[in-house]
């Protein structure tokens, strides 16, 4: 669909990522961005504490995966709840409004995931045809 001609209800609203100055751009950032995704992805099967979220975000950092988790948290994505315990004991959750965006985000991850042998096999052409790079 051209960006031009959308539907009257999306033309109608007051953001638009498309715009420089929209905050709307940073969330989207934020939720679309490679930790951002995985983690709302991993929080959807319910409550991690930040450990267990970060086994299953393989290959984020202990600093990448607080960022993101405060970015979220900010976005009213993800829910942060400390427990008055000795260590204290962090859970983090998903909003309502994190659950939605999450349902939306893991629908285009197992699309991805099930079409990877097209996307490989397109890379494969594209590699012998202009050098792997």
């Amino acid at each position: 669909m051209d960006i031009t001609q959308e539907p009257a209800d999306v033309r109608d609203l007051p953001y638009s990522v498309f715009a420089k100055a929209c905050p709307s751009r940073v969330t989207l950032e934020h939720v679309t961005g490679r930790w951002g995704g995985l983690t709302l992805g991993a929080l959807y099967e319910g409550s991690l504490r930040f450990n267990e979220l970060r086994r299953r975000v393989d290959g984020v950092s202990e600093k990448m995966l607080s960022q993101t988790l405060h970015a979220l948290e900010r976005d009213g994505l993800v829910h942060r709840e400390a427990q008055p315990t000795n260590p204290p004991r962090v859970d983090y959750e998903l909003t309502p409004l994190g659950r939605e965006i999450a349902e939306r985000l893991l629908g285009l991850i197992h699309f991805v995931e099930g079409r990877m042998d097209d996307v490989l096999a397109a890379r494969e052409r594209y590699d012998g045809t202009r050098g792997a790079r």
